[in-house]
């Protein structure tokens, strides 16, 4: 699903931000995509942790193939055994049963997160174990097609301030964050577009 504001958006940065316009011309016809419901999102997104894609997709090939879908409830009638030997480490196994605990028992709020902010659903996503802000908030860009995400703390974004506006000076905290105050309300769309600039191929999550 592509998000119903992309082309305004890119439009609108594209207008205020020469190097927006530039990146925008260059990447025409690409724009940031929705794959996955809630659940399987945040899941695949702890089995990633601290290792590699490949091994990440290793992993998660397993886990598939040894439950009968990746759900809340699956997940909390497997036991530790079964799961560990798809590869997973101790921790993780904890961190993906407390996300389908949170899930099961309506700790999460999906049928409100349409008239919940930004900020009201990262609170409610790290308050599970094993997913921080920067998890949470490529989660609210990617899954849930927020608009104006800022991950301060993405070094991609770092590195692509630093090499279109800052002469390659990695920016500090406060100087990114005024940056992104140019690009609102669509500060993901302009994230995106510096993403795309480092790599040209779609980031998916």
């Amino acid at each position: 699903m592509i998000p119903d504001y992309w082309q305004h958006a890119s439009a609108t940065l594209a207008q205020c931000d020469p190097v927006m316009a530039a990146l925008v011309e260059r990447f025409s016809g690409a724009s940031l995509v929705s794959r996955g419901d809630p659940f399987v999102t945040l899941a695949r997104s702890i089995v990633g942790q601290q290792i590699s894609v490949k091994a990440a997709d290793s992993v998660w090939l397993r886990l598939a193939a040894a439950l009968p879908s990746i759900a809340p409830a699956q997940l909390l009638a497997s036991d530790s055994q079964t799961l560990r030997a798809c590869g997973l480490s101790a921790r993780k196994v904890e961190y993906l049963g407390d996300l389908a605990r949170h899930f099961s028992s309506g700790q999460i709020h999906l049928s409100r997160w349409s008239s919940m902010s930004d900020a009201e659903i990262i609170a409610e996503l790290t308050a599970v174990r094993g997913i921080g802000v920067w998890t949470a908030e490529m989660f609210l860009i990617f899954n849930q097609l927020r608009p104006d995400v800022f991950p301060l703390d993405d070094i991609g974004l770092q590195k692509a301030v630093a090499r279109h506006y800052l002469a390659g000076e990695r920016p500090a905290r406060g100087v990114l964050a005024a940056y992104g105050e140019r690009w609102r309300p669509w500060r993901s769309v302009a994230t995106w577009y510096l993403w795309r600039s480092l790599d040209p191929l779609p980031v998916e999550y």
